[in-house]
């Protein structure tokens, strides 16, 4: 009797076993911590914060609010979200722990860690009860995820009836050429970047690839219904570049 071989998934452009993914995203992530948001500046030559304030413009966050920001990092969109709420509480998930550590570190340099706590954990096994959460985020994150569409599914689950969902990531220009000359900076230049701001080329490398290899908004908005969200749509930004869906758990 043969074992049963084990299910594959995308690394960058490499087929690995899905068991190994998460342990390799770990690796990335924890390689590139203290130099994660300078580098996010860098690459996008500070883009990613309109992107992200377009990401709040939609969600309009309200005081009281609880928000589960997964793949939270060092907590960009919980500071923003709490700003906007004016009072509310985020609970920041991450599989990399030194990524929240640098998280705390902002919270108490800017005197939010009060309204925020940090918590290592898997997006496809949330640690929380149903029903808990009014706000679900996850930012630049869903790509790194072994099964996206688990973690979507755990999204429905945690949140609130009424509760809404918050996708921001990459993904696909509309135009071929344009998408020709993307790839082109992408592949050229940002593991540079990579190579002299944070020393580290090949996990800048692997981040550029997994952006290919991500689904498109049509397919991405489907796997949103298939999680049961319903007035699920989408909004490019930039052209394409990156792109926010929204669903809400009705």
């Amino acid at each position: 009797m043969t074992d049963k071989p084990e299910n594959t998934t995308h690394f960058g452009f490499e087929t690995v076993p899905e068991g190994e993914k998460a342990g390799r995203v770990q690796g990335v992530f924890s390689s590139v911590a203290s130099k994660y948001d300078i580098m996010n500046d860098v690459m996008s030559v500070g883009i990613h914060r309109v992107w992200k304030d377009a990401m709040m413009d939609w969600l309009a966050p309200r005081p009281g609010q609880r928000l589960l920001d997964v793949a939270g990092g060092t907590g960009d969109i919980s500071f923003r979200f709490l700003k906007r709420a004016g009072h509310g509480h985020s609970t920041v998930l991450d599989i990399t722990e030194s990524m929240l550590v640098e998280g705390r570190k902002r919270a108490e340099a800017e005197r939010m860690s009060d309204s925020l706590d940090w918590v290592v954990g898997d997006a496809m096994a949330l640690p929380f009860e149903s029903n808990t959460f009014d706000v679900y985020t996850i930012s630049f994150g869903i790509r790194n995820v072994t099964r996206p569409q688990e973690a979507l599914n755990e999204a429905y689950r945690v949140l609130k009836p009424g509760g809404r969902l918050m996708v921001l990531e990459f993904s696909q220009l509309p135009n071929p050429m344009m998408q020709a000359a993307y790839d082109a900076y992408s592949f050229n230049v940002i593991p540079q970047m990579g190579q002299l701001i944070a020393g580290d080329r090949d996990s800048y490398q692997y981040l550029v690839e997994s952006i290919r290899n991500f689904p498109d908004q049509d397919t991405f908005l489907d796997m949103v219904g298939k999680a049961g969200f319903g007035n699920a749509k989408y909004r490019n930004l930039s052209l394409g570049i990156a792109a926010l869906h929204s669903g809400w758990k009705l």
